[in-house]
């Protein structure tokens, strides 16, 4: 029972940040770090989608973003 509640708070968490990184204009670099921290690999297509929304929607995306999209793509 630990490891299905640990799994639905896991999922509520990364959920929320998940929400939080779609909406904000620049997600903080922290946060997706944490994204990241709590990825499993049933979630990574949903990141990605997330991100590459970012940066084709900047007219300058910043490298680091497109680097996270690249190195999640070849997990």
């Amino acid at each position: 029972m630990a490891n299905r509640d640990g799994r639905d708070a896991r999922a509520r968490v990364l959920g929320t940040l998940l929400d939080k990184v779609a909406s904000d204009v620049y997600p903080s670099s922290t946060m997706l770090d944490l994204v990241e921290e709590l990825l499993e690999p049933d979630d990574v297509d949903a990141y990605v989608a997330i991100l590459c929304e970012k940066v084709a929607g900047d007219r300058y995306p910043s490298t680091s973003m497109i680097r996270r999209v690249l190195s999640l793509s070849v997990r």
